[in-house]
């Protein structure tokens, strides 16, 4: 199995037309994705990769039965085709956009509680489900089927992550690249929560960064609920205290953002915490061997 999108998923695209979304939709298009329309203002009624373009998110979910968008929108007007998505009863929108202003997110997480949508992002990689479904930009190539989910703050190490663990003799049932600002929509607690609720994850690994708390309370949760192994990495471990690193929700206040101070607390809650990105195939072929005996 896998989580949130499958071979059964029906993948509109918000911002189909544009360059993004042209570029990205063919490749989800040739992964095997079910892309069954996309979505820009004013050019309703026309052809688009040989899939058909709608006005609204609404007149498409009526004509194809999407259940599942991807946005590539322009950072100012991407907290409204989030909202639009969830309002036209999308259960799940994955927000690519790096950029929108906190303001408007702060608005859009209210808003959401008031529906039935899950919102993967924004500022991420998207989800991808080894060899069933790609809703994002992930290099689908890398990515074979297995029995390890991925959890991750930061695009690149999801790859390479995912990279040595099928190098390491494993494969992927599904990554998630939950992004890197401040406000997101789904949490590393919430990504872990239904890895282990799939049958066929037998291991998750956690790609954190310094800045905010979402680590410790996935760690601290795991210590009472888990069954599962998580192996960790926490990424930023040089960091300077108060310096802005590249993702906007990488930096460091309170004792805890620091990347010490979070291995710390995933050590004592049970979490297989590696020190260094080379090391995270390894440890998952040594963790699961282990647990296998």
């Amino acid at each position: 199995m896998s989580v949130l999108v499958n071979k059964q998923s029906r993948v509109i695209v918000q911002g189909f037309t544009g360059t993004e979304g042209t570029f990205h939709a063919t490749q989800m298009i040739e992964y095997g994705t079910q892309v069954v329309g996309g979505v820009t203002p004013g050019k309703g009624g026309k052809m688009h990769l040989d899939r058909p373009v709608f006005n609204t998110v609404e007149e498409a979910v009526k004509a194809t039965q999407a259940n599942v968008s991807i946005i590539f929108v322009p950072p100012a007007f991407a907290a409204d085709a989030i909202l639009e998505a969830a309002f036209a009863g999308i259960p799940l929108v994955v927000c690519i956009t790096e950029g929108i202003p906190v303001q408007d997110m702060v608005k859009v997480k209210h808003m959401l509680k008031s529906t039935s949508t899950r919102l993967i992002g924004p500022n991420c990689p998207g989800v991808i489900s080894s060899e069933e479904a790609k809703v994002g930009i992930m290099p689908g190539f890398v990515f074979k089927k297995g029995p390890v989910g991925i959890v991750s703050r930061s695009g690149t190490l999801t790859y390479e992550a995912a990279d040595q663990v099928v190098k390491a003799g494993l494969g992927i049932s599904t990554a998630i690249g939950i992004g890197g600002d401040p406000i997101i929509g789904t949490s590393t607690l919430e990504a872990i929560q239904l890895f282990m609720d799939d049958e066929e994850t037998r291991a998750i690994v956690m790609i954190g960064e310094i800045g905010g708390s979402m680590e410790a309370e996935a760690a601290r949760w795991a210590k009472t609920y888990a069954t599962k192994p998580i192996i960790g990495f926490i990424a930023g471990q040089t960091a300077p205290p108060g310096r802005r690193m590249g993702h906007a929700g990488a930096i460091v206040g309170g004792s805890e953002d620091t990347a010490a101070a979070k291995m710390a607390i995933m050590r004592e809650c049970g979490i297989h915490v590696v020190e260094s990105p080379a090391d995270i195939g390894k440890t998952v072929a040594q963790v699961l061997s282990v647990h296998a005996s």
